[in-house]
């Protein structure tokens, strides 16, 4: 495991989030900006989903806080944080997030997971703002969160995807993102990035779902390759069946109708089969997905 003093990088994001100006009069200011940006930034990486537990966690780190500013007043409540927070350019703080981490962690992510979710307690009611949904892409080995885009409803995170790419140096790295994002367009937005794309296959495809869960009920041994995976956690044991196969053209040269877009640079299609085991009660799992890079079953398996 790579080992790295917290200083340095923490240093570099105070420069990178100065950037965003603070318009205030300084002298009426209790809580500048700088803070409350550094406040939230290290709160939400030691793992604060929403601003009352941000806040728990600058009081019982104060000390550390201050070890890189002053915070003279201590910390300000969950709902001050929100007002704040609420009046500042996403875009620009998420610019600012994104190049710290491109100058601190310069290597380019060889995994990269896409998600959406909404982000608790981000809505004022007073002022009729909905709760933020964020998209997120998230480094998966080395457990970093690369950039985020916000967006107004969820149904808008298929739009949010390409801009966070565009936004993001994956080349080279395995995207993969749930079934929300199995389309030829954000497939094709994944390739323009130079990477590659691991896709979710749900219902929301359900001709080609359903293709591929009926291939590997009957797919010949010689056009597959498996492997297993033994998992356990919260007294939960999971054992998972990974099967890959390359044999796709059956699948490229198909279309659910004349003219539907074609996914782009298709060449692995794939499952993984979950048994769960909770004491004394079994379940099982089948999930497909799809990917335009040449996948081994070990492969697969580490990116799911």
């Amino acid at each position: 495991m790579e080992v790295w003093s917290t200083k340095p990088q923490l240093r570099v994001l105070l420069d990178h989030l100065a950037t965003i100006k603070d318009t205030r009069q300084s002298w009426k200011v209790a809580y500048p900006r700088r803070e409350v940006l550094f406040l939230v930034v290290c709160g939400t990486i030691a793992g604060g989903d929403d601003y009352d537990a941000i806040v728990d966690w600058g009081e019982a780190h104060l000390a550390f806080l201050r070890g890189f500013l002053e915070f003279h007043y201590g910390i300000p409540c969950a709902d001050w944080l929100r007002t704040v927070m609420n009046r500042i350019d996403p875009q620009l703080f998420a610019a600012c997030f994104s190049s710290w981490v491109a100058e601190c962690w310069p290597d380019r992510p060889d995994l990269v997971a896409i998600d959406g979710k909404t982000s608790r307690r981000s809505h004022d009611r007073k002022n009729g703002q909905k709760p933020r949904h964020l998209v997120s892409a998230f480094a998966s080995r080395s457990r970093l969160l690369l950039g985020q885009e916000a967006v107004e409803e969820k149904s808008n995170e298929i739009r949010a995807i390409p801009a966070l790419l565009e936004r993001l140096d994956v080349a080279g790295a395995l995207v993969s993102i749930d079934a929300m994002g199995c389309n030829p367009n954000i497939a094709q937005s994944i390739l323009d990035a130079k990477a590659d794309y691991r896709l979710a296959v749900k219902d929301n495809q359900p001709t080609l779902h359903a293709d591929v869960k009926s291939y590997f009920d009957t797919a010949p041994a010689a056009e597959i390759e498996r492997c297993e995976t033994l998992g356990k956690d919260h007294g939960r044991l999971e054992l998972r069946a990974h099967t890959v196969s390359k044999v796709v053209d059956w699948i490229a040269s198909g279309r659910s109708y004349p003219g539907a877009p074609r996914l782009p640079k298709l060449t692995t299609i794939a499952m993984v089969e979950s048994r769960i085991e909770r004491g004394d009660k079994i379940e099982t799992e089948r999930r497909s997905s799809i990917s335009s890079r040449a996948l081994s079953a070990q492969a697969f398996a580490d990116a799911v």
